[in-house]
């Protein structure tokens, strides 16, 4: 994979089309995520005022809406960027491996509330799923990362509270759908196997990442 800088949303956007699958921050494999492909122009910086500015971070909202890539906690329960291209095969090897939640299930309840709902931000989500007592927003967002890592759960956009102003701040909020929601049955269609997809994967990984090792890959894989 060539090695560039990116200085805009829309140049993220290409890459991302391009080589189909992009973790946003540290993968593991040096050089491999859209933190180390941007210009040192848009990496986070602190303000001296003690605020902050990040142009990727801002980013991640309008790569999704505007170009149908898929965003969602998909390499080793970190985020990232698949293209629409390789959307099907990447669902039907991970939804293979994570079958649906079983009946009766929490999983299968955030699921069910989503549904039923519509897109909702995690905070949301945690409350209409009755996760409100003490130390439950983690076990909450681990049930959320797993059904992410089964891509059963995707994001849809970026939510920010506004000031007094109508100034957008803050780091934001998932918005959280299904891909069924978003994207409609027909992003699912595959005509491989699930085996069959994921060695089609490795090889595009390997053919990616010659410099990776295989156990590097697969840990993104799978």
């Amino acid at each position: 994979m060539q090695q560039r800088e990116i200085y805009n949303s829309a140049q993220m956007i290409e890459l991302i089309l391009e080589i189909g699958f992009l973790p946003l921050l540290d993968s593991g494999i040096r050089g491999y995520s859209a933190e180390e492909m941007v210009s040192d122009d848009c990496r986070y910086v602190m303000l001296p005022d003690g605020g902050w500015d990040w142009p990727l971070w801002k980013w991640k909202g309008p790569i999704i809406t505007e170009s149908d890539c898929v965003y969602g906690k998909f390499f080793a329960g970190k985020a990232g960027f698949i293209s629409r291209e390789w959307w099907p095969d990447f669902c039907n090897y991970r939804r293979h491996q994570h079958p649906a939640p079983s009946e009766g299930s929490i999983e299968e309840a955030i699921l069910f509330t989503l549904q039923e709902q519509g897109p909702l931000i995690t905070r949301e989500l945690r409350a209409a799923c009755g996760f409100n007592g003490p130390k439950m927003r983690s076990r909450f967002d681990s049930y959320v990362t797993r059904l992410q890592m089964a891509c059963r759960i995707i994001t849809e956009d970026f939510v920010y509270p506004t000031d007094k102003h109508g100034r957008e701040y803050g780091w934001g909020w998932s918005l959280l759908t299904t891909p069924e929601q978003l994207h409609g049955l027909t992003s699912f269609e595959c005509p491989r196997t699930p085996k069959e997809s994921f060695d089609r994967i490795l090889v595009h990984f390997k053919s990616l990442l010659p410099h990776a090792s295989e156990k590097q890959i697969l840990k993104l894989i799978k």
